[in-house]
């Protein structure tokens, strides 16, 4: 009868062993998720910020190269699509990366545009959304790398034995990372005038 209670006791403490197991990868990936959802979230404000800055921009420049409307126009046409593919609800990283990067290339291009225009780059206006566009595209970079930091402990975490136990029988789903798959849309816009 000793032996069934020491049996039954070292099979209690090894299930507990094995629940407690279960409860701290379970919190620690439920964690790393909120942290990539948290890293989402800082993108999305600063592709807004960017968002609202570009009609700006593209109205001051209309002003001074008006005869500039293709490029305009495209700016115009990469903004709407890139908050379209954004605003959908079931859109993914990969889907905003690609439309985030064509309008990073057609900014680009107005701003060399711009580059062609004396009166215009010295415009206080200009100036100044030139500088907000400057800071937005690093703060849009340093919120992209924490993202993918983010995103890359959480597949680890998900990824790794026996943690990945836990995750088939919880389903927790792989993340994607913010990429940009065309090299010349990687670069950011060059928006420096000296």
């Amino acid at each position: 009868m000793t032996g069934l209670w020491i049996f039954l006791g070292v099979f209690a403490v090894v299930a507990v062993v094995l629940v407690l197991y279960v409860i701290m990868v379970y919190n620690r990936l439920i964690r790393a998720g909120v942290e990539v959802d948290n890293g989402w979230a800082q993108i999305d404000v600063q592709l807004k910020r960017r968002y609202d800055l570009i009609p700006n921009l593209v109205e001051t420049v209309k002003g001074y190269a008006s005869h500039e409307k293709e490029t305009l126009d495209a700016v115009i046409s990469a903004r709407a699509k890139a908050v379209q593919v954004h605003d959908a609800s079931n859109t993914g990283a990969k889907e905003i990366g690609q439309a985030e990067g064509e309008l990073t290339q057609a900014l680009g291009r107005l701003m060399a545009v711009a580059e062609a225009y004396p009166d215009l780059k010295a415009n206080t206006n200009f100036l100044s959304l030139q500088e907000e566009l400057t800071s937005t595209e690093n703060k849009i970079g340093f919120s992209r790398q924490h993202y993918n930091d983010t995103v890359a402990r959480y597949e680890v975490g998900r990824t790794t034995f026996p943690a990945n136990i836990v995750v088939g029988i919880f389903n927790f789903e792989k993340k994607e990372y913010f990429e940009v798959e065309n090299e010349a849309e990687k670069a950011a816009p060059q928006v420096s005038f000296s």
